[in-house]
């Protein structure tokens, strides 16, 4: 980049695509990575961290980018894919300083790091960070308490001190726009401390999606520092069978209390998967497929398959049941496929239309067999019903997955193979 180019704020780098000099993605940046310096000079920036194609995070240096513009990052030479491990002098720009309280060096007065700006050095590809942006106050970014202001980097102190209590705001509304697995990554990523000032600063519904792609040991550590009230509203916000799978794993007493704490109808639904057997089709399901009754219409059916917080594998059918249409249901009368609801007219009723041939999984089916029904009907989700022929629930394939792959297979997803990547 020419000497005089534009400074650029580090939360406009979140998730910006890395192109290599042939025009081909290498990933996209999720943090950068600074070493802090003696005195007040400005912390040399050594690299950007890239999430590639794998997921694994790799190092990428200031010196290999010829170009920060246009919403991409252009790279020149061969990239090194090796994972990028922190080093105890370096520091995470989005994960570490933004959020932090500083001072200002003049007046003594405490602010809030709300971004940083870099520049690349006249004639050199060495970068710094040189602008400060922050606001007076205790307020965070999206409490817009007190003046914001943007200083020099000499203009404030505090970075290298540890702080206690750090927030979050402006790291969350920087990973606003990231999918729940790429959020999950980002904290995986981070320190302890600051994965749970993060994941405090999430709001319920966010935070319930992200620890179903966290690693179980994550889920429990962040679990276990949420005050009791707010962490029995994340679980009522979770899939139940994520929730049950998570309380699972809690002390009995830990799990009944937070039990107790949830809705009742929550609760009931959590309690029901924990009777079953965890590798059983019963252990496996959700309890909130889409039930239609006899007398709903194609129209109906496309309307609950549209709502967007459904995944798309339970959206890949309707489950037709005569009352109560909340598990568990009356009589299970049969599935009809989205296929299906596309090709009929919209007035015609799901009841015409049923598929009754396929026979449903038992609640007390072993996992080898679930995966073999699936497979063999080339299906994404099945239902579950009992022995009075109610619905219980359905079982789909991620779930499945999620059981057949290693028990550590999202710790080896974030973290790719290979050795340490800081040059």
């Amino acid at each position: 980049m020419p000497a005089g180019a534009p400074r650029i704020f580090v939360s406009h780098l979140a998730g910006v695509p890395v192109f290599d000099p042939n025009g081909e993605q290498v990933g996209r940046v999720r943090d950068l990575v600074a070493m802090l310096r003696v005195g007040r000079r400005p912390p040399r920036l050594l690299g950007m961290v890239v999430e590639v194609l794998s997921r694994r995070r790799i190092f990428l240096p200031m010196t290999r980018v010829t170009g920060v513009e246009s919403g991409q990052v252009i790279t020149t030479g061969v990239v090194n894919m090796r994972r990028f491990e922190q080093r105890p002098t370096e520091r995470l720009v989005l994960g570490e300083l933004l959020d932090r309280r500083v001072r200002l060096v003049e007046s003594g007065e405490e602010v809030t790091v709300l971004d940083v700006a870099i520049q690349q050095l006249p004639a050199r590809r060495d970068w710094e960070i040189d602008k400060v942006f922050v606001r007076r106050g205790k307020g965070g970014a999206l409490r817009r308490k007190g003046e914001a202001l943007t200083v020099e980097w000499s203009a404030v102190t505090g970075f290298s001190l540890e702080e206690e209590g750090q927030g979050a705001e402006s790291l969350v509304a920087t990973f606003e726009r990231l999918r729940p697995a790429d959020l999950a990554n980002a904290l995986h990523h981070l320190s302890p401390k600051r994965r749970v000032e993060v994941a405090a600063a999430l709001h319920d519904d966010r935070l319930a999606d992200v620890l179903e792609e966290l690693p179980e040991d994550e889920q429990i550590e962040i679990l276990g520092k949420l005050k009791e009230e707010r962490a029995a509203d994340v679980l009522e916000a979770m899939d139940p069978d994520d929730a049950a799978d998570l309380l699972s794993e809690l002390p009995e007493e830990d799990k009944e209390r937070l039990l107790q704490l949830m809705r009742p109808d929550d609760a009931a639904d959590v309690r029901r998967l924990l009777s079953y057997e965890e590798r059983t089709a019963g252990g496996l399901m959700t309890t909130e497929p889409i039930v239609l009754r006899p007398d709903a219409t194609v129209a109906d059916a496309l309307a609950r398959v549209r709502q967007a917080d459904l995944s798309p594998a339970l959206a890949a059918q309707v489950y037709v049941c005569r009352p109560p249409d909340e598990t568990p249901t009356g009589k299970y009368l049969g599935t009809v496929h989205f296929q299906r609801l596309l090709r009929d007219p919209p007035f015609t009723l799901v009841s015409s239309i049923v598929d009754s041939d396929l026979p449903p999984l038992a609640p007390d089916t072993p996992l080898p067999a679930v995966t073999s029904y699936l497979a063999a009907y080339n299906l994404v989700a099945a239902p579950v019903v009992d022995e009075s022929g109610s619905l219980l629930g359905a079982v789909t394939v991620d779930d499945v997955l999620d059981h057949l792959l290693p028990e550590d297979w999202r710790e080896s997803e974030f973290e790719g193979t290979g050795a340490a990547g800081g040059e």
